[in-house]
């Protein structure tokens, strides 16, 4: 094993690490997959779920690339959801309650079954450098593997410290071991590292829970999936359950601040600002007097409970304590207490779109070492990183989606020209073009591309081919088919819009905010031709006529930008030359070394001022 050359190794086999793995592999190049155990590829550390706002595009568009994660959360789930049904398209976001045991197995077996991949167990505990290139890795027990590339995804383990009340354990996750050495060289060969902090929930035994006092949430009636191949869709689905902390409980929880390290100066990193631990939540709006807590089963079998909203690094017997006042876990009994930990991670300011690093050749870096948080963000770039780490070993041209292709490529942008001081989260409100980068069309948006580079396969072209073809040949019907007043009357009257009193388009009536497909199904001569029609074809062709208008107006600001993004700016070209910028914007650009316009335009600190000037500059 050791004397054979691997075009690409991945270190780590958490979200990120797997599905660069997995697109290495597939794309044709001999890969090693380094994980420190083998028991816990693909292991969800934290809620038993994928997906949700913004995360359940970012799973749409791996699946539509060619990736595993959409088919493994399909394959593994008790539960879907859509949710902001209530609201416009751009925020519907498909979200999965998991299995998690079934999950983790699923990802090994499909690992395994992939070709061209091969696994080692053992931590990575140094790479193998000559001349800024990196070519290979050296593991704890002395085994070395020559690389062309290397990819780390080493997720929380980096210097991993777990921290519950006064008490601290070195760890990558409960449990397991933290690795070390990587980020004392990375340092020692001039990166910038920093700490950042994330935490978990306690587990409670599903057996002592009252579900009586708490509400029930389930799931959708007619559930869809995450994968646009053909995965199993559920025929019956686990309930998670909702119910409230009190007075009583932040007053508890208040007890266990003075042996708090979020308050004694024992943790002084970042945490998840949308993902607070409850202590966190109680600090930051005392003028609630409640806050949401859910009850989430871990599987199919097992009476193990992940209890989301309940993330604390108190000490135990203050969690405990605390829980047991929140209606329905009076007699509740833990499995484990919550905890926080602190770990390495990499400004992500020193990579280049392609996740490959500025200062070493061919390493590229992936998931939470870039300072993002969540199982979908690691995803993405994962597959993002094994893509590109393939086509530079075999010398081709990198891959990247733009910031109106893919909420992949909005992550990487902000990532790579913003930085992040604390652990990164995706949100529908980060990306300008949410409006085209809906969960419906991943495919639409990202399939031809990958299939372009041998990733995405033929099967999943074929479909997404007939999906288009069949979308324009409904929505044709719809904008070809009159509807007279007495046949269109009776259903808008019952849906208290205006009546007409002339025959207007199909396709007309459905620009209407309350009337939708299905309402204009009322008639027998919609509803013979559209039933014909699967859902997913319905939603799309509903939607490109509903939103026509919004959705022409957004590739209108999307051509704007292009033309900023066409406006390329030389390597390693140095900004302090040009003495009109102001003195931020020459040190911001020339850290970040933009390759566009836009991309400069994009960076804090850089002003419009300072745009017209390098526009003026480069002669534009």
């Amino acid at each position: 094993m050791t004397n054979e050359i691997y075009d690409v190794i991945v270190v780590g086999a958490g979200h990120a690490g797997n599905e660069a793995a997995a697109a290495a592999a597939n794309l044709g190049s001999k890969t090693l997959l380094v994980t420190m155990n083998m028991e816990t590829i693909g292991k969800m550390s934290c809620n038993p779920a994928m997906g949700g706002i913004a995360k359940g595009q970012i799973v749409r568009e791996i699946d539509a690339l060619g990736g595993y994660s959409g088919i493994i959360a399909d394959t593994s789930a008790i539960q879907f959801k859509m949710l902001n049904l209530s609201k416009g398209p751009a925020m519907w976001s498909p979200r999965t309650q998991n299995d998690r045991m079934l999950f983790a197995e699923e990802w090994r077996l499909a690992l395994e079954n992939t070709p061209n991949l091969d696994f080692f167990q053992d931590m990575v505990k140094e790479l193998i450098i000559e001349n800024n290139k990196v070519t290979g890795v050296i593991t704890s027990i002395g085994v070395k593997f020559r690389a062309k590339s290397v990819i780390l995804t080493n997720g929380t383990f980096l210097n991993g410290l777990i921290h519950i009340g006064e008490k601290q354990l070195g760890g990558g996750r409960m449990g397991e071991p933290k690795a070390f050495g990587i980020t004392e060289q990375l340092v020692s060969l001039g990166f910038e590292a920093g700490r950042m902090k994330t935490g978990t929930p306690v587990r409670v035994d599903g057996r002592t829970i009252d579900f009586s006092k708490m509400e029930e949430q389930k799931g959708d009636e007619n559930p869809q999936k995450f994968s646009y191949l053909d995965t199993p869709k559920l025929t019956h689905q686990r309930s998670c359950y909702i119910t409230y902390t009190n007075e009583t409980v932040h007053d508890i929880l208040r007890e266990g601040f003075d042996r708090s390290p979020m308050f004694n100066g024992t943790i002084q990193s970042l945490g998840p600002r949308y993902c607070p631990s409850i202590e966190d939540k109680i600090n930051r709006f005392a003028e609630r007097n409640r806050h949401q807590i859910f009850a989430e089963p871990e599987g199919w079998k097992t009476i193990e409970y992940y209890i989301n909203g309940f993330s604390s690094s108190l000490p135990e017997d203050i969690q405990i304590k605390a829980l047991q006042q929140i209606p329905g876990f009076e007699n509740a009994r833990v499995f484990r207490p919550g905890y926080a930990i602190e770990y390495d991670y990499f400004p992500p300011t020193q990579l280049k779109h392609t996740l490959e690093t500025k200062l070493i050749e061919n390493l590229y870096f992936a998931g939470q070492i870039n300072g993002t948080t969540g199982y979908e963000e690691a995803g993405g770039q994962g597959i993002i990183a094994g893509i590109n780490a393939h086509l530079k070993v075999h010398g081709k041209e990198p891959f990247l989606l733009s910031r109106d292709e893919a909420y992949i490529g909005v992550l990487i942008d902000d990532l790579i020209t913003k930085g992040t001081e604390e652990p990164y989260r995706m949100f529908t409100s980060r990306a300008e073009y949410r409006l085209l980068l809906r969960q419906d069309n991943a495919d639409i948006r990202l399939t031809e591309k990958s299939h372009k580079i041998g990733l995405a396969t033929d099967e999943r072209l074929k479909k997404v081919e007939e999906k288009i073809h069949q979308s324009q040949e409904l929505e044709n019907f719809l904008r070809e088919t009159s509807l007279k007043p007495h046949q269109i009357n009776p259903i808008l009257e019952e849906m208290e819009s205006n009546p007409v009193d002339q025959a207007y388009r199909a396709s007309q009536f459905l620009t209407r905010p309350n009337i939708t497909l299905s309402t204009l199904d009322k008639l027998e001569k919609i509803k013979e031709v559209s039933t014909q029609y699967s859902d997913e074809v319905r939603e799309q062709a509903e939607i490109n006529i509903k939103y026509k208008g919004y959705i022409e107006k957004e590739k209108e600001n999307v051509a704007k930008l292009q033309r900023l993004e066409n406006i390329k700016i030389p390597e390693d070209f140095d900004f302090t030359k040009i003495a009109s910028l102001s003195a931020e914007a020459k040190q911001k650009l020339n850290l970040i070394q933009p390759k566009t316009i836009a991309q400069a335009s994009r960076i804090s600190g850089v002003s419009p001022a300072d745009i017209n000037v390098l526009l003026i500059f480069l002669g534009r």
